[in-house]
């Protein structure tokens, strides 16, 4: 006996399993965004966004597997630098604004990896926020 197939409830379960795998084109990012570059003395963040603050992508030197000291090197901040412009670039990113903050060692080597990712870079900022008076030091030791 032949069995019967009911063809709206194959379409039914057709689109199911395209629900389930996802979308088939990821996100495309715009041509213009920015580039965030957080150099910290343990660690470098590198987020790139586009003009609103939206992430497209990002990455840092802890999740490319370095741990410890070797995370504050310039060497990790520039293989983060380097994996998230390839992700932006990948998104269709063209050109980008850079902002760096923080005293970390890895900033001229994290900007130098976005140039080389084949993003086009447009500005370079420093972001880094100066005290103007600090906080109030500790009162004095008396001995």
């Amino acid at each position: 006996m032949a069995e019967k197939v009911d063809p709206k409830n194959e379409a039914v379960k057709d689109e199911k399993a395209a629900a389930a795998a996802g979308p088939k084109k990821g996100k495309k990012a715009p041509r213009n965004g920015v580039v965030h570059i957080q150099c910290t003395f343990n660690n470098t963040l590198v987020t790139v966004t586009d003009a609103k603050g939206n992430v497209v992508a990002w990455s840092s030197a802890g999740s490319m597997n370095f741990k410890g000291s070797r995370k504050s090197t310039p060497f990790a901040a520039q293989v983060a630098a380097e994996t998230a412009g390839k992700k932006a670039v990948d998104a269709g990113m063209k050109s980008v604004e850079v902002y760096v903050k923080g005293p970390g060692s890895g900033r001229e080597a994290a900007i130098r990896a976005i140039q080389t990712s084949g993003l086009q870079i447009s500005m370079i900022k420093d972001v880094t926020p100066v005290p103007h008076n600090g906080c109030r030091p500790p009162k004095r030791r008396r001995v």
